[in-house]
């Protein structure tokens, strides 16, 4: 017969649905705390709580240090009870020894009671939470425990709570306490009073789990779901798709004489749900998503300013079917096709195209080829205004005339396709080429915005990463994506702008060949100059004319016949002396400077000495960027003094 410790032992596991090892781990914590505030135990001493789950016996080590003589029990022992636990202790080792307190099960009982609630407690929340985290994007039922203004409260298993708030639930529903209310796990949040679990009616993924619960072939995969756009309690539409030949999608969802679909639509509290194939071809596609309108035409205008644009033309008496009530067809049908849709009637998209042809230069050659027809839709479009009736053959060339002119538009030159495709290799450079293999479910960003993203078309990073520097705000519109969401898309862009700078950086290093080495360059002569020349070659550039002959040193200079030196020949005609010395500083030549000497008086030997005993001296002025003659006289017969 088991003792009362085991039934108790049993009965809390069962309660609290929790594993034994975590009921024995919380029961030995508690009497280890319960040990150390019974005997003042150090926080700092080992000490370790075993418990016998069959008999509920509870026993206490502790570490304790071997000494000769006993003055601490609690934290020292004798060598002969050490050798009891561990036979080779020695003097100033540390054994682990049994120290249960004889009346230990009173005490615990008294002391470990609010910390074995607790940990069972902590246990408890902790089990919740991660069981919940797996059942995120899962539908789950429960019963309705409490009804408030706020919302909700759902019982769920393991003790837990659901909130289910107003913009959770499908208007119109009404709940009673008791009910039982199914809904989807939308978010899993960590409290200090516990696992919050949010629930939700109206989210999007709700509709697909029961179409998943309801429809076999789309939870085997036979059948995919592509894409979902939801009104909760008034509208859905639905793409579907087979992965297999000879299966139709739609027939499968319905079900035969729509069984399926209408348990789905009871569920949801009568929404009506429109399950329509995807097609690749936009066109098909968003054609199928305005049903159950018939249409015209569609035409696409992927480079339109407000982003990926399909003009939808409709007969006239299908106009307010395409557009909805409050334009919820209309809206449902841009949610589930990702582009932005505009409907037209035939007689408004004729009017809209005359009006191009007639103003847009680019479109001359189109309105020359279809001049004869354009004179038959103004008829066709007057008698329109007068409030006659048009025969279907009147509709009829007004569609044809729509069509002829759209699709001619829509042809666009091939250097300017040339350009858009260059500037989109241009910012593909930009992204990592990984990016565009790697899933946007796998990027960094919130669980709801990737499916978001994904649904709206976006299967990979890259593709993100394309249309955000392309069409930043087409990501904007999207349902579900505020800015809250933009921020992290934002961030994760500027990471991957890092990424692709350090990758290209990477590559063109790689790129640089190792340099070889080459020769030492040889530099060409450098021909020395005479200061003298320098000078005279700047002075020429800004100063007046003056011919000056070369100075000829004194060994190598001619002696004429007459004996008699040639003086500098200067240009009376061009600069006088009077003129000369008028100049600015700065701008004389040293050849010019020399001291005049009377003719006929002395020899050609002595006026060379005397041209040898010039004193002048050059010097460099940064200011002006010239070079400087200063010329040394003597004044006042005593001393001498430089002179520019």
């Amino acid at each position: 017969m088991k003792n009362e410790f085991t039934l108790a032992f049993n009965e809390v596991l069962e309660e609290k649905q929790l594993p034994k090892e975590i009921i024995l781990k919380a029961l030995e914590s508690a009497m280890v705390s319960a040990y150390r505030r019974a005997v003042n135990a150090s926080s700092a001493q080992h000490v370790e709580a075993k418990v016998d789950p069959e008999t509920g016996k509870v026993e206490i080590y502790a570490e304790k240090e071997v000494v000769d003589t006993v003055q601490n029990t609690i934290t020292e022992v004798s060598l002969q009870e050490a050798h009891r636990y561990t036979p080779e202790a020695e003097i100033g080792s540390m054994v682990i020894v049994e120290c249960t307190p004889h009346d230990f099960g009173r005490v615990a009982a008294q002391t470990a009671r609010q910390v074995i609630q607790q940990r069972i407690r902590d246990a408890e929340r902790q089990a919740q939470l991660n069981f919940y985290q797996h059942q995120l994007g899962e539908i789950i039922s429960g019963v309705v425990q409490a009804i408030n203004s706020q919302g909700v409260t759902v019982g769920l298993e393991m003790r837990a709570e659901g909130i289910m708030s107003r913009k959770d639930m499908i208007q119109g529903e009404r709940f009673r306490i008791h009910d039982r209310a199914r809904a989807l796990v939308a978010e899993v949040k960590d409290s200090p009073r516990g696992p919050q679990i949010i629930l939700s009616r109206t989210h999007r993924d709700f509709l697909r789990r029961l179409l998943e619960n309801e429809v076999p072939e789309i939870y085997h995969g036979v059948v995919e779901i592509r894409s979902i756009a939801r009104e909760p309690g008034e509208r859905a539409k639905v793409a579907v798709s087979a992965t297999q030949s000879g299966i139709d999608p739609v027939g499968a969802c319905v079900g035969i004489r729509g069984v399926r679909i209408q348990a789905i639509v009871r569920e949801l509290h009568d929404e009506k749900i429109d399950v329509i194939e995807w097609n690749p071809d936009p066109a098909i596609f968003i054609a199928k998503a305005i049903s159950p309108a018939r249409v015209t035409g569609v035409y696409l205008n992927e480079r339109s300013a407000t982003g990926k644009t399909a003009t939808v033309v409709v007969p006239e008496d299908q106009l307010s079917l395409a557009i909805g009530r409050d334009g919820q067809n209309a809206r449902l049908a841009a949610k589930l096709t990702g582009w932005r849709i505009d409907i037209k009637s035939v007689s408004e998209a004729a009017t809209d195209a005359l009006y191009k042809l007639q103003n847009d230069a680019s479109l001359a050659a189109i309105a020359q080829a279809e001049g004869a027809t354009i004179v038959e839709v103004e008829v066709i479009l007057g008698k329109k205004n007068e409030g006659r009736p048009l025969t279907p053959e009147e509709y009829d060339g007004l569609a044809h005339f729509v069509d002829r002119v759209e699709k001619r538009t829509a042809r666009r030159q091939p250097e300017k396709v040339a350009e858009e495709e260059a500037e989109l290799a241009n910012i593909r450079k930009g992204i990592p080429a990984g990016m565009f293999d790697q899933s946007i479910l796998d990027s960094s960003l919130p669980e709801h915005v990737s499916y978001i993203l994904q649904e709206a078309g976006y299967s990979t990073i890259g593709e993100l990463a394309l249309h955000m520097k392309t069409h930043p705000d087409d990501v904007l519109r999207l349902q579900g994506i505020g800015p809250r969401a933009m921020t992290e898309i934002n961030r994760l862009m500027e990471t991957l702008e890092i990424t692709a700078a350090t990758e290209l950086a990477a590559a063109k290093v790689e790129e640089v060949p190792a340099a070889e080495p080459s020769a030492p360059e040889v530099l060409p002569p450098v021909e020395v100059v005479a200061a003298e020349t320098v000078v005279q070659e700047t002075v020429v550039e800004t100063a007046p004319t003056v011919e000056i002959q070369a100075e000829v040193p004194a060994e190598e200079a001619p002696v004429p016949e007459s004996g008699v030196a040639e003086q500098p020949v200067i240009s009376e005609e061009e600069t006088s002396f009077d003129q000369l010395f008028a100049l600015k500083p700065g701008i004389i030549e040293p050849a010019a400077e020399e001291e005049e000497e009377e003719e006929g008086t002395e020899s050609a030997k002595d006026k060379k000495k005397k041209k040898k005993k010039k004193f002048v001296e050059l010097t460099y002025d940064p200011d002006r960027d010239v070079v400087l003659a200063k010329k040394k006289h003597k004044r006042g017969g005593t001393e001498w003094d430089w002179e520019e």
